[in-house]
């Protein structure tokens, strides 16, 4: 991950952090709730047999 891309995510408040003086730091627990929220399950098929 560049330096730009956790900018966006605090400049687009898609993500929850604190102002430091000048600094901004983002948790480490709202770090781990962004990644959870953006998990994708796998979709599990049955698949026939063409053979029927």
């Amino acid at each position: 991950m560049g330096k730009k891309f956790p900018r966006r995510l605090v400049a687009d408040r898609r993500i929850r952090f604190v102002n430091v003086g000048r600094f901004v730091r983002i948790l480490e627990s709202a770090l781990k709730e962004f990644v959870a929220a953006g998990i994708v399950e796998p979709v599990v098929r049955a698949y026939r047999s063409r053979l029927t």
